[in-house]
């Protein structure tokens, strides 16, 4: 049964068409990539799933209700990691991580450590955010989305700023994600490293984000 779907989405910028009847729907267990050119309409169509923007015309369900953007149940489901990771510059990235994911759930010292080991930035934790270069930055943001309970991750770019070593770092806890039964849509340039039958590609083509 699918868990997220869009139906016939239309997103207007002035009287131009940035996204057209467009429709999709995606189970447990899988991830939607989105791609295409720069101004195609990736992320708006990443802010019309996350309630962000409201689309002319369609509809967005999660598991079978339509969002709104306010729905505690779907919000509660849902974490989106923009192209600039949403960390405060002043707080080191180990009390970011902390930060953001007791907002969420409880979360100890020990486990945000651990969360800040398994994506490779143990090593610069206790710096302030503002210090870090932009990969440090979604390492950071990262260890954060790993320990968040959402059973839907959005994410823009994930890759963006990384090395080889950051990229293999998403595609791993990206397949953990899924194999944990979670679900994902990513807008990414770049080929996205996961099981046979876990992708759904999503081509756009366009002019106007």
């Amino acid at each position: 049964m699918s868990e997220l779907t869009a139906e016939n989405i239309w997103f207007y910028r002035g009287d131009y068409p940035v996204l057209r009847a467009l429709s999709f729907a995606l189970r447990a267990g899988e991830c939607l990539q989105i791609r295409g050119p720069n101004g195609a309409g990736k992320t708006t169509l990443l802010r019309v799933l996350a309630g962000l923007l409201q689309a002319e015309e369609g509809v967005v369900r999660w598991r079978g209700e339509a969002i709104g953007g306010r729905e505690s149940g779907f919000l509660a489901s849902l974490a989106y990691l923009p192209h600039q990771p949403p960390l405060k510059a002043e707080l080191s990235g180990a009390e970011n991580v902390h930060f953001a994911v007791g907002l969420r759930r409880r979360c100890t010292a020990q486990q945000v450590r651990a969360a800040l080991q398994r994506v490779g930035a143990a090593a610069f934790a206790d710096r302030p955010v503002r210090s870090l270069s932009a990969g440090q930055r979604r390492r950071i943001a990262f260890a954060a989305l790993h320990l968040d309970p959402a059973r839907l991750w959005l994410l823009d770019e994930p890759t963006t700023n990384l090395d080889a070593e950051g990229q293999s770092m998403v595609s791993e806890l990206l397949e953990q994600h899924l194999a944990g039964g979670g679900l994902s849509v990513a807008a990414t340039h770049q080929a996205l490293a996961l099981s046979a039958g876990r992708l759904v590609a999503l081509e756009l083509s366009g002019v106007g984000e």
